[in-house]
């Protein structure tokens, strides 16, 4: 029995993918809730908690797109065509978000904001357009003789656009849980004001798309409610249920970084859900991993450039999460 070398590239390009969702979500989140913070000092500390490391976060991106143009060349030509106006603004967001980043801590104090309002727009633009990206994914690419067969505004319909709203309000609440985690005083106080009804709106967000997609997408919802399928999607609804539950109990008291460990939980368990039930399709509905991918030589080649930098990645991530870690104060500054 060989090695599937499909398989492998569809669980790294997954986990890449989970990791930029993780890392650069909370990084989005901070733009997003900047309009709630109006003291300047208080966002030189919402800033200061990702100086050091927001710019890496978007390394997985680039392995997800770099991965999936290696080892799954067709799922590359059709999703992007399908998605093109939707990924460029999304990258037009993450550039002014960057630009933004870099200069208000440059600017004059008369300049600094329109920084500011960059910053918001680059956040809730680039935020905006990854929902919109993963509801017209799940809606579905029509491809005929290999070619994407669709229109180029395919993706402007009611779902895309309902889950780039909700994916704005999940990087507010990774967003505000971080700042909980890294921030004390009067600032993580109002971020605790602020996580309590983002938290509920993502718990209406979470209960729409689950009762939407089934009743749009009859193949999503075979895979659901078809028997022995639904034994791997009946511990979901539990799970998320018991990780709200601990979510709204951690915000109460004192929390630290008990809520923002618990979102965590929510988005692993939201992201897998979405990853069974389009399993093994890497173009919805009808193209499956196998389907998609490059020859064998071309995977296997790339497989070992990939397997070699992938813990280089982790290692330096994990350093300066550590180096960095702990809590930041007014006066700690970004150079």
């Amino acid at each position: 029995m060989g090695i599937d070398l499909s398989l492998i590239w569809a669980v790294i390009i997954y986990f890449g993918v989970m990791m930029y969702v993780i890392m650069d979500g909370f990084d989005l989140g901070i733009g997003i809730l900047f309009p709630f913070v109006p003291d300047r000092h208080d966002r030189d500390v919402m800033m200061n908690t990702v100086a050091p490391v927001w710019d890496g976060n978007e390394t997985w991106l680039v392995l997800g797109g770099a991965g999936l143009l290696a080892a799954f060349p067709l799922a590359y030509a059709v999703v992007l065509s399908a998605l093109y106006l939707p990924l460029i603004f999304m990258l037009l967001g993450l550039i002014f978000r960057g630009v933004a980043f870099e200069f208000r801590f440059k600017a004059h104090d008369h300049e600094r904001h329109w920084w500011d309002k960059a910053f918001i727009l680059g956040s809730v633009c680039a935020t905006f357009f990854q929902g919109v990206a993963l509801g017209a994914y799940i809606e579905g690419i029509p491809v005929v003789d290999k070619a994407f067969a669709g229109g180029p505004l395919d993706w402007l319909a009611p779902f895309p656009l309902f889950t780039g709203a909700g994916l704005v309000a999940v990087y507010a609440v990774l967003g505000s849980t971080w700042l909980i985690m890294k921030t004390e005083g009067e600032l993580q106080a109002a971020m605790v004001r602020i996580a309590r009804p983002l938290v509920w709106g993502l718990i209406g967000f979470i209960v729409a798309v689950s009762i939407w997609t089934p009743l749009a997408h009859a193949g999503i919802a075979r895979r659901w409610f078809s028997w022995p399928d639904m034994l791997w999607f009946a511990p979901v609804p539990a799970l998320v249920a018991l990780c709200t539950f601990a979510l709204l109990r951690a915000l109460k008291g004192e929390p630290d970084s008990g809520p923002f460990i618990y979102v965590l939980g929510l988005i692993f368990l939201g992201y897998t859900g979405l990853a069974i039930s389009i399993w093994p399709q890497i173009i919805p509905p009808d193209i499956s991993i196998w389907q998609a991918a490059a020859p064998p030589q071309s995977q296997g080649f790339t497989l070992v450039g990939a397997l070699l930098i992938i813990p280089f990645i982790l290692m330096y991530s994990a350093w300066s999460y550590y180096i960095f870690r702990g809590k930041v104060r007014r006066g700690d500054g970004y150079h």
